[in-house]
């Protein structure tokens, strides 16, 4: 069996093996742990930018024409008696924004402007992160400062910032489905001094406020830097000059691009069967 010229990225046969050249060790991160999350967030209360609760008073119905996640925050703690485990803490701040129907002073039905609002869910898992309780050194750029979290000097002198070895958090998140929107009458609850535990009810009764009902696909990982012995071919050398748009030749840049099948005839349900068959 003959060896390729030169192996490029992609698929490698049997051929490609004797390619090989060196055992490389790379610094790359490894998840240790990771799984995955779907979650139905229901009845969620939108916290509007603007004073809309007139419209939301007076609306006829409500719907949510977007949604997005717009930030995730995490922090994870070592789980007591189980080494190696961390409760991993997530919030989700999902940007979602609405419009309402509702009729004006001359009685016709009409829609408000697009209000924009938030939505926050939380949740906590349990992950495997494994252990290491190491201080990490490198050097920085010393025309860049360090953040104020990180320890040493920005003042050029071939310091190394210091840092800890903890597993890092990864959250992968598709955006979410807008399931259901709906005006619903809600308890609001009011904090009477520093102490959460007095609490009291607001005294006129449930407000009228817009929930949504989210569906939310999420990967959630702990991934540490590990030096990895992995086989290599050789350096990943470009195998392809740049195609360049340019004034001159617009069409030849455009007889490159298939022509879009699927926009004019869309694929019906056995054409994604097929699909997922196939993977």
């Amino acid at each position: 069996m003959g060896c390729k010229e030169q192996v490029v990225p992609g698929l490698i046969g049997g051929e490609d093996i004797c390619k090989l050249r060196e055992a490389v060790c790379v610094h790359v991160e490894k998840v240790y742990d990771n799984c995955r999350e779907k979650d139905c967030i229901e009845d969620a209360v939108v916290d509007f930018v603007d004073n809309v609760q007139d419209l939301i008073n007076n609306a006829i119905k409500v719907k949510t024409k977007d949604a997005e996640v717009v930030a995730v925050l995490a922090d994870l703690e070592e789980v007591p008696f189980k080494r190696g485990f961390y409760t991993v803490n997530v919030r989700y701040k999902i940007r979602v924004v609405c419009e309402f129907c509702y009729k004006d002073v001359t009685g016709n039905i009409v829609n408000s402007a697009p209000k924009i609002g938030f939505v926050w869910f939380g949740k906590t898992v349990i992950l495997f992160g494994s252990e290491g309780k190491i201080k990490i050194f490198k050097s920085v750029d010393p025309y860049h400062p360090l953040p104020n979290n990180v320890e040493g000097s920005n003042d050029g002198c071939g310091v190394l910032v210091e840092q800890d070895n903890l597993p890092n958090i990864k959250v992968e998140v598709a955006e979410p489905l807008v399931l259901n929107t709906r005006i619903k009458r809600v308890h609001e609850r009011h904090h009477c001094g520093d102490d959460d535990r007095h609490e009291v009810e607001s005294l006129i009764g449930p407000q009228k406020r817009v929930v949504v009902t989210l569906g939310l696909f999420s990967i959630i990982k702990l991934v540490r830097l590990v030096q990895l012995l992995i086989p290599a071919f050789n350096f990943c050398y470009p195998n392809k000059e740049c195609i360049a748009s340019n004034d001159e030749n617009p069409c030849e840049i455009f007889d490159t691009i298939e022509f879009p099948l699927d926009q004019f005839f869309p694929p019906q349900k056995f054409d994604f069967l097929q699909e997922e068959h196939r993977c």
